[in-house]
């Protein structure tokens, strides 16, 4: 379990699976499954920004999603506020939404282009009757957008008239108007340009100072993840591999995963970085004993056959390696 303080965590996920069927033949019959998110435990306090962090392909998204129930998990619990989201019925879980809200990775498709800015703020308050009238709902619309750094102007406006940085505001924007404890932020900086990246993020953090709000920050950007987050998960192939405060993974990461993940972010035009070798492997066949064992510079014959359990470094800070 990764925990971060003895005060009750607003979310806490157990044993988290995401397998998804691998069918194939002219029946189409399931002949294995796609382990995404393989057996993942961790919790977030109240007003806490968690990262988490990983290649593509490593189940981060997949993970964010099954925490909101916008794909089923295969196996686990997501407790929230104290209770099981995954046993609520639909419209118990239409109810509960509302807590728990997502910003998307790409703000040029999450946003309808058939509707105005008002319409898609306005959305989620009429789902959950949130504004008595025209007037209430237009009032709450503007406020939202000058939360987020907008104009009221820009109501009445479509999606293609706005640059990037301006849409994930936006969404932004979507997300809040439900007064949301938690926020699952689902790479909201890797499709802007770099200049952009550090006003959203900026964004994100008045706003949580603002209105007490909790962020699973999803990322593959270290930089960025440092920079918002109170601890950082590590995710390799569907595990997490290491965790702890941010600035301890960062600074002094013992995964070798996690070190080849920070030497690989540019830290000057003349450096040269030190990329991983291979590629991630595939999760329909993963590697047996720890599944980083193909990648690592380190690895020995032990690492082949048997799977590393995490153990402490120091205080909050986790690793699962045999040689860490």
């Amino acid at each position: 379990m990764v925990a971060a303080t003895k005060i009750d965590p607003l979310l806490e996920v157990k044993n988290m699976r995401v397998y998804f069927p691998h069918r194939h033949g002219i029946f189409s019959r399931t002949s294995s499954h796609i382990k995404a998110v393989d057996d993942v435990s961790f919790e977030i306090h109240p007003g806490e920004t968690v990262g988490l962090v990983g290649e593509s392909g490593c189940g981060k998204s997949t993970l964010g999603r099954a925490i909101l129930r916008l794909i089923k998990p295969t196996a686990g619990q997501v407790n929230f506020d104290g209770i099981d989201f995954l046993a609520l019925d639909k419209q118990e879980l239409r109810a509960r939404r509302r807590d728990l809200q997502i910003v998307f990775q790409d703000p040029y498709s999450s946003l309808n282009p058939r509707m105005t800015v008002a319409q898609i703020i306005g959305e989620a308050l009429d789902i959950h009757q949130l504004a008595s009238d025209q007037e209430a709902r237009a009032k709450r619309i503007t406020e939202l957008l000058q939360q987020v750094g907008l104009n009221a102007e820009h109501a009445s406006r479509y999606p293609h008239e706005f640059s990037g940085g301006q849409r994930q505001r936006i969404g932004i924007a979507r997300a809040l108007g439900v007064s949301p404890k938690l926020i699952v932020c689902d790479e909201p900086v890797s499709a802007l340009d770099v200049s952009v990246q550090a006003q959203v993020v900026n964004l994100l953090q008045d706003l949580q100072a603002q209105l007490g709000l909790t962020y699973l920050f999803i990322a593959h950007d270290l930089a960025v993840v440092e920079h918002i987050s109170d601890r950082v998960l590590v995710m390799y192939l569907g595990r997490i591999v290491e965790w702890g405060p941010a600035e301890r993974v960062i600074r002094n990461p013992r995964h070798p995963y996690t070190k080849a993940l920070i030497a690989a972010v540019p830290k000057g035009r003349r450096e040269e970085k030190e990329l991983l070798k291979g590629d991630l492997p595939s999760p329909l066949n993963p590697p047996g004993g720890c599944p980083f064992h193909t990648r690592c510079p380190i690895a020995e014959a032990r690492c082949r056959t048997e799977r590393p359990e995490a153990r402490r470094v120091n205080d909050a800070h986790h690793v699962a390696c045999h040689f860490a």
